[in-house]
Order: C-alpha cells, then sequence, then structure tokens
C-alpha cells in the first residue's frame, strides 16, 4: 500500500537533507521533554559543613593491650528520620521537619562512633577498630542512635537532645578471679542526655549537638569501664 504523498514528503525531505539534520532534530526533541537526568538538584550548596569532635584526647598507646581488653565500637544504628545529612526538628509529638541551611560532613551515627571511640580511648579502654584489624576484639560495643536533633516543641527555649541505647556485649571478669575471664554477657542501658542550644541556627545548634554527644560519650565510657554494670 502506497502512503499518501502529503505523508511521504517530510520524510523524504529530512532524509535527503542528511544523517546530521536527524540527529539535531533528535536532540531538539529532548530539548523539549526537559532533563532526563538532574544531579545534585536545584538547591544551593550549604555554606559550611557540620562536624562532631571528640574533647577528649585519646591516651598514647604505651605497649601492647592483651586480646581480651580489647573493645571495638560500632556505628549506631538510626530511624529513618536520621538517615540524612540534615538536623531533624522536632515541633510536635508526631511532627519533624529539618533545620534549614544545617548539612553534616557525614551522617550523624557515623560521626558520633568516632567521637565515641576516642572518648573511650581517652578513658583507658583498648579501642580496636574491627574494619581495619584482623583482630576480633573481646568486647563490642553496639546500639542504636534513637535521638540526635533540635526540639522546637517550646520555641523559645531551643534545645537538643540525644538518646544512645547501648549494648555491651562479650567477655567478663571477675574482679575477685585474677581478672580471668567467667563467660559471656550482655549489658544493655539508654542513656540521655540535652542541651540547650543559644538559637535554632546550624552553627548553633551543632555545637549544642557537639556537647551533648561528648557529655553522654563520657557516661558511656564510665559505665564500659564497669564491664557494663548497673548504675548503684
Amino acid at each position: 500500500m502506497k502512503l499518501p504523498a502529503l505523508l511521504l514528503s517530510p520524510v523524504l525531505a529530512l532524509a535527503a537533507c542528511g544523517p546530521l539534520l536527524l540527529a539535531a532534530c533528535g536532540l531538539l526533541v529532548l530539548a523539549a521533554c526537559g532533563p532526563l537526568v538532574q544531579i545534585g538538584g536545584n538547591a544551593k550548596p550549604p555554606a559550611s559543613l557540620l562536624t562532631l569532635a571528640a574533647t577528649a584526647v585519646p591516651r598514647a598507646y604505651a605497649g601492647p593491650a592483651r586480646l581480651g581488653d580489647t573493645l571495638g565500637v560500632e556505628v549506631p544504628t538510626v530511624p529513618a528520620t536520621l538517615q540524612t545529612l540534615r538536623i531533624p526538628v522536632t515541633t510536635t509529638a508526631t511532627e519533624v521537619t529539618y533545620l534549614t541551611g544545617a548539612s553534616w560532613a557525614e551522617q550523624p551515627n557515623r560521626q558520633f562512633q568516632r567521637l565515641l571511640a576516642d572518648t573511650l580511648a581517652a578513658n583507658g579502654q583498648a579501642v580496636v577498630d574491627p574494619r581495619q584489624s584482623a583482630i576480633a576484639p573481646a568486647r563490642t560495643l553496639a546500639g542504636s542512635l534513637r535521638d540526635f536533633g533540635l526540639d522546637m516543641r517550646s520555641p523559645a527555649a531551643p534545645l537538643v537532645r540525644v538518646r544512645y541505647d547501648a549494648q555491651l556485649s562479650g567477655s567478663t571478669k571477675a574482679s575477685g578471679n585474677g581478672g580471668a575471664s567467667v563467660g559471656d554477657s550482655v549489658a544493655l542501658r539508654r542513656f540521655d542526655t540535652s542541651e540547650p542550644a543559644d538559637a535554632a541556627t546550624p552553627t548553633a545548634v551543632a555545637a549544642a549537638l557537639n556537647r551533648a554527644a561528648n557529655r553522654l560519650a563520657a557516661d558511656v565510657a564510665a559505665w564500659a569501664a564497669t564491664g557494663g554494670k548497673a548504675a548503684q
């Protein structure tokens, strides 16, 4: 069946102009459809990135440590609201937004893990990183970072909240048994702290979170030093 000349003429005209014109027409069609893949979005990059830092200085290694004294610190798990570089803001009991202009340099749970490891090392713990060592630590500190953000339910008094549900597992020692291992155990404890924020700005909130994280890490280190015993 022959196609009408009116339908054939545009196709024949393009073919006669050569492949370059056909390619150009294809590009025009794609451009009219808009960008198919957009990298980075339209948001402006933040003026600076926020970090956490331990205020406790890890001790210099004075010699070999016994394998039974080693401790590994896992990256805490986090809820969906913290699986981001942004800082969550609690506005009501059932609503969370994010702080405008605030962006961490790295996810907060990874930064908190390093801060916690440095604090534990400063407290005399033989902290090893299982990701960089073939040594399996005798004990492992794992947990969940449940809160790490700004609480604005009282707008006149903004504060940050940090909550870490810790799990210390591994071999325990008996002080009256020459320090010998007496078996495996798991100790659980929740750590909560809060800190006033000078203002609801990225810099002020990050500084308050850093203070709160260091104070909580010191409490965890003191607890870990007892082998995870319950506070008296």
